[in-house]
């Protein structure tokens, strides 16, 4: 029997990405990539283009570098290159799972270029960005995730956020120790638990998303989510049916809002190809998909995780797992909005954290941070 979440169809899809320096940075740390794998062609046009989802697959991402000067910038042109080399190199990706192999052998691969690249050149030191990969084969399309850049899905009147924020502040919302209010004003809401490069390897997290026509998909990186809230930016998709449009309208309105970080933003419009929505597709969700580190000798991916339940097992019956580190990270601007540069609150901040979860890292930094409040106050009695 099919499967009930097959495309009807080659995929046709209407896209375009945007970046913008922003208000305050003097130079734009962001890199975006929009590429047809099949054909090996990758670039940015001046108006929203049309592309057919070919066997190789589409490959849609956005990096936000950091480390000051240009190593940031630096950080997230690696980033996008060694994927795009990555995802084109070798035999087409015979299935779903290959893909998702791929994808995340990619962003582990840049993660440990980039470290190296950053350990052994001084000018380097300290730089590392964010990644947000989609990687699109039929209509069912893997995010690998490190960091705080974004992914969001819209079919209809839902627009749902199908990555999570490597984030503390996202770590103390699940954990119920923040509402959503209360982090719109959290004083470390800038601090990231992984970033490529900061560490020699990195805790990838691969979620799943099967679209339909009529589909839109958005990827963006802190400097956009972070200046316009989620309503917001569905009504912008809601008002521009035409992807370049939409791109500038959000960029416009986030520097309108302050501008505070480089913006950028990918939209991609499903045409035709992924059939009509039916009583029997999934609900948009953040789906988790765990692929075990014996997957990337060649071995199979296990069956997606459903939400709410453990994650499958590998083939000895232990865990699946991704990756191995987590840091904490500061992913505020180099300069503050007056232009002085703030070294303690700014500077990344590294934990010794090999083979610690990202989630463990974020209850570590949070009880520091409440420490040192706590002899704040103590001293000042």
């Amino acid at each position: 029997m099919g499967d009930p979440n097959a495309s009807t169809g080659q995929l046709e899809l209407s896209l375009f990405g945007l970046t913008d320096v922003g208000q305050i940075r003097e130079h734009n740390e962001d890199n975006l990539i929009i590429a047809d794998l099949s054909q090996g062609q990758r670039g940015i046009v001046e108006s929203s283009q049309t592309q057919t989802v070919g066997p190789r697959g589409t490959l849609f991402g956005v990096c936000d570098g950091m480390g000051g000067a240009a190593a940031g910038e630096v950080a997230s042109q690696m980033a996008v290159d060694i994927v795009y080399e990555r995802l084109t190199t070798g035999e087409s990706p015979t299935d779903r799972e290959a893909l998702a192999r791929l994808v995340v052998g990619a962003i582990e691969e840049a993660g440990a270029r980039i470290y190296e690249d950053a350990r052994t050149d001084r000018t380097h030191r300290g730089m590392g960005t964010t990644s947000t990969i989609g990687a699109m084969l039929d209509n069912r399309i893997y995010f690998g995730q490190v960091g705080d850049s974004r992914a969001y899905l819209m079919r209809g009147d839902q627009f749902v956020q199908v990555t999570r924020d490597q984030s503390l502040v996202n770590q103390l919302i699940e954990a119920g120790q923040l509402t959503e209010e209360e982090a719109e004003t959290f004083e470390h809401n800038n601090i990231i638990l992984q970033a490529l490069g900061t560490a020699d390897s990195v805790q990838v997290d691969l979620t799943y998303a099967d679209v339909r026509d009529g589909d839109t998909l958005m990827l963006c990186s802190d400097g956009l989510s972070g200046m316009l809230r989620d309503v917001e930016l569905k009504a912008f998709i809601l008002e521009h049916s035409d992807p370049a449009e939409c791109c500038q309208a959000m960029i416009t309105a986030a520097n309108e809002a302050g501008g505070h970080d480089n913006v950028t933003v990918i939209i991609v419009k499903i045409v035709s190809g992924a059939g009509a929505v039916t009583d029997t597709d999934d609900p948009l969700l953040y789906r988790k998909c765990a692929v075990p580190d014996a997957v990337r000798a060649g071995g199979t991916v296990p069956p997606p995780a459903v939400p709410g339940e453990p994650p499958p097992a590998s083939a000895d019956g232990s865990p699946a797992s991704v990756g191995h580190a987590g840091m904490g990270m500061n992913a505020g601007p180099d300069d503050d909005a007056d232009g002085v540069n703030d070294r303690l609150s700014n500077e990344p901040v590294i934990l010794p954290t090999n083979s610690v979860p990202p989630a463990v890292v974020g209850f570590l930094v949070f009880g520091a941070l409440m420490l040192v409040a706590v002899t704040g106050f103590v001293l000042l009695r």
